[in-house]
């Protein structure tokens, strides 16, 4: 906590202790969060306008050596390492090197043909309709992708040039990794440097962010936290992957808390992007019908309103690490919490949503007041829902075409594994709402055994749900 200088010391001591007291609220909830989840260790990063507020470690980064985690441990990014391709490209597009708008065949010629509406806007966005590469379907044994093999970034692309589309380009959104090892192929054609190379040059080096890099598993990494899974409540070590994989655009850098605040600090000013730039990527994307898309997706971040607070933010898995990066632009408090555990038993999200909430109480889905009218058999509809999505049964008739599309098999076992960790959801309450021309957006708040959460659902004419976000 900053002071100014000439505050007497009375004032001065009595800050202090209120900090001490806040911090000692923040360790016992991240401690309590590490036994529910089984989370080895974890690093927390809170930031006050770029500069650290609180950092700490907890529990261990190496439990084979028992080796503590400290602010200076080092985690696998994840997707959290996505926000740094998405700049290096409006790097690119600022000196006029890439337009958003052109389409990716230029940088691709042997694409298929469908490939030529697709725009790199549509890559950094997810609505290009491109399959995912790392899903069961295409990693299996047998599959088109072997994530045990080398593969040169040409060999990669042509593998991916030979996947179905799942949907034309702009008319949904989807979550694909492989939208970003294409861009990242794009800043190596551009640039004539691995897109690793370009980030340490110009976002890395020039930010002091002197433990940040991409994966290696060869190298000497000093401070360097070790990844896990669980399997049947035994903790094992990560997967073990080629070396293809640990350098792809998609999300595989090595980062730690004090580097994350000075790449937070920078995204306030104009030192790696003109502000034109930063409020872009922090811009929901829009669909061929002018909707927002259903992650409330910018460029490699998701942007939303708590009530009334804005919140750009990502999280990442890969490798027995989960992160997220949280921002409340408004208050200018970030929140960033590291674990070296996978994504199927850790959940990042909800501590570092929990932890911004003891900083800012406004945000709390608790704080926000019940709508004098509750609309009964609406509640009741949005109620099912929700219990569905947890046993890993959600009926798509409940939703819109377009959306229930998007259901996978594997997004779908995703989901309930995640809402099972917050029990049975107890009730369900209307806090906010709002209309447009042809939705209607509702603001629930979502009463679990273990969890208040903020449950945003947008409804069209017909009653379907269009999409839906369970804030985490």
């Amino acid at each position: 906590m900053k002071i100014p200088a000439l505050l007497p010391m009375l004032l001065v001591s009595s800050l202090a202790l209120t900090a001490q007291v806040e911090h000692a609220a923040v360790d016992r909830y991240i401690e309590s969060e590490l036994s529910r989840q089984h989370i080895p260790g974890l690093a927390l990063g809170i930031y006050r306008d770029g500069k650290i507020e609180y950092a700490k470690g907890y529990g261990l980064a190496n439990v084979e050596l028992n080796v503590p985690v400290k602010p200076e441990t080092i985690f696998q990014s994840g997707s959290v390492g996505k926000q740094f391709t998405a700049t290096a490209i409006l790097m690119l597009v600022e000196q006029g090197r890439i337009s958003l708008d052109d389409p990716i065949t230029r940088y691709f010629p042997d694409a298929p043909e469908f490939w030529k509406t697709i725009r790199i806007r549509n890559l950094l966005s997810h609505t290009s309709g491109l399959r995912e590469y790392e899903s069961e379907e295409m990693t299996r044994p047998g599959g088109p992708i072997n994530m045990r093999a080398d593969y040169t970034e040409d060999q990669l692309v042509h593998i991916i040039e030979k996947f179905p589309i799942d949907f034309p380009v702009g008319e949904r959104w989807a979550y694909r990794n492989t939208n970003y090892v294409l861009l990242g192929v794009i800043l190596h054609q551009l640039t004539g440097k691995f897109y690793g190379d370009f980030l340490q040059e110009r976002i890395f080096r020039p930010l002091g962010m002197a433990s940040t890099r991409i994966i290696s598993d060869i190298d000497i990494v000093p401070n360097r936290a070790a990844g896990y899974e669980l399997h049947d409540g035994q903790l094992k070590n990560q997967e073990w992957v080629s070396p293809t994989f640990n350098s792809t655009a998609d999300g595989a850098l090595y980062f730690n808390v004090p580097d994350l605040a000075r790449w937070d600090e920078a995204l306030y000013g104009e030192r790696l992007l003109k502000r034109s730039s930063l409020e872009s990527m922090w811009t929901i994307m829009r669909l061929n019908n002018g909707r927002q898309n259903a992650g409330n997706y910018g460029f490699a971040w998701a942007i939303s309103r708590l009530n009334g607070h804005r919140l750009v933010e990502h999280g990442g898995a890969w490798q027995g690490f989960t992160t997220y990066l949280g921002r409340y632009t408004d208050d200018k408090l970030t929140v960033v919490v590291l674990t070296n555990l996978d994504a199927g038993h850790s959940d990042p999200g909800v501590i570092g949503h929990h932890v911004a909430e003891m900083y800012i109480p406004g945000i709390a889905v608790a704080a926000a007041r019940a709508l004098p009218e509750q609309d009964a058999k609406l509640r009741e509809f949005l109620q099912g829902v929700l219990r569905r999505a947890a046993q890993g049964s959600p009926d798509k008739n409940d939703f819109e075409p377009g959306y229930a599309e998007t259901m996978t098999t594997e997004a779908i076992k995703r989901s309930a594994a995640r809402m099972q960790k917050f029990g049975d959801l107890k009730s369900l309450e209307f806090v906010g709402e709002s209309r447009d021309a042809d939705l209607r957006e509702l603001d629930c708040r979502a009463t679990f055994a273990n969890a208040a959460l903020l449950y945003r659902v947008y409804l069209n004419r017909d009653g379907k749900i269009a999409r839906a976000v369970l804030y985490q």
